[in-house]
C-alpha cells in the first residue's frame, strides 16, 4: 500500500461516512439532500461499520469505529492485523507484515489529519463551501453497480478551488436505508479510492479507550513518516 494513502484512509472515511436516516423525498435538490445528511450528522455521537477500501488492485477490509469529534480506528482483517488509529492528536498505522509502526503527530510539519472532524454538521458545511454539490445524473435511484438490485442515490461533489485535495467525490446513498453505501474519491493525481460501507451501527456508546492502541513492543517505530 502506498504511503500517500495512509492519510487518505485516516481522513476520508470519517469525513464522508453517512450515518443518518434521511426521509425519502421526490424532486428534492442535491443541496437539500446534502443538507439533510448534514443535519443527521449532528445527532450521531459514534458509529461502527464494516468497510472495504479499494486503492489500486488490493482491496482492504476491516471494522471501522468513529467517535465524535475526531476519534477513528480501523482494525483490518485484510491485511490481517493491520491497524489505523487516530486519537485526535496522533495518527498511528501498524503494518504487521513489516513489523512497523508509522506515527505522525497532527501538529508536525503543519499536517492536518483532523479532517476526521468533518464527520459533523459543521464539517459538512465546510465541504459545501469548498465543493459544488449536484446529482450525478438525476434525483432518481439507480443500481449501485451494473446489474445490481441494490439501488442508490448518487451525489457528485466537484471542488471549487485547486487547493482541495480531491477533484471529485461521488457519494452513493442506499435507497433502502438512506445511509451512505459507497464513497469514491479522485485525487489530484487521478488515483481513485473507493470505500464500501455495510452494517452501520449508530450511537453505540463507544468508549474512548477503544481508540487507545499499544503496538507490539518488537515493532520498529517510524515517526513523521509522511515527510521521510
Amino acid at each position: 500500500m502506498k504511503r500517500k494513502y495512509f492519510v487518505i484512509i485516516a481522513s476520508i472515511i470519517a469525513c464522508f461516512l453517512g450515518v443518518g436516516a434521511l426521509s425519502a423525498q421526490t424532486l428534492i435538490t442535491a443541496d437539500q439532500f446534502f443538507s439533510q445528511l448534514a443535519d443527521k450528522y449532528a445527532l450521531v455521537s459514534d458509529y461502527q461499520a464494516d468497510v472495504q477500501i479499494t486503492a489500486g488492485h488490493q482491496p482492504m477490509t476491516g471494522t471501522l469505529l468513529f467517535k465524535s469529534p475526531s476519534l477513528l480506528r480501523i482494525d483490518f482483517s485484510q491485511p490481517s492485523d493491520q491497524v489505523i488509529v487516530f486519537d485526535g492528536k496522533t495518527l498511528i498505522v501498524y503494518l504487521p507484515q513489516y513489523r512497523a509502526v508509522l506515527r505522525q503527530d497532527s501538529t508536525d510539519q503543519g499536517i492536518s489529519v483532523g479532517a476526521a472532524t468533518l464527520a459533523s454538521k459543521e464539517g459538512l458545511s465546510l465541504l459545501r463551501r469548498n465543493y459544488t454539490i449536484g446529482w450525478e445524473q438525476s434525483p432518481n435511484p439507480e443500481p449501485l453497480d451494473p446489474g445490481s438490485n441494490e439501488l442508490v442515490y448518487r451525489l457528485m461533489l466537484s471542488r471549487k478551488s485547486v487547493s482541495e485535495g480531491y477533484k471529485n467525490i461521488r457519494i452513493s446513498v442506499s435507497a433502502d436505508t438512506m445511509l451512505i453505501r459507497r464513497l469514491e474519491g479522485w485525487t489530484v493525481s487521478n488515483d481513485k479510492i473507493t470505500f464500501d460501507f455495510k452494517n452501520i451501527q449508530l450511537n453505540r456508546g463507544i468508549s474512548d479507550n477503544r481508540f487507545v492502541y499499544n503496538a507490539p513492543a518488537s515493532a520498529n517505530v517510524y515517526s513523521n513518516f509522511l515527510f521521510q
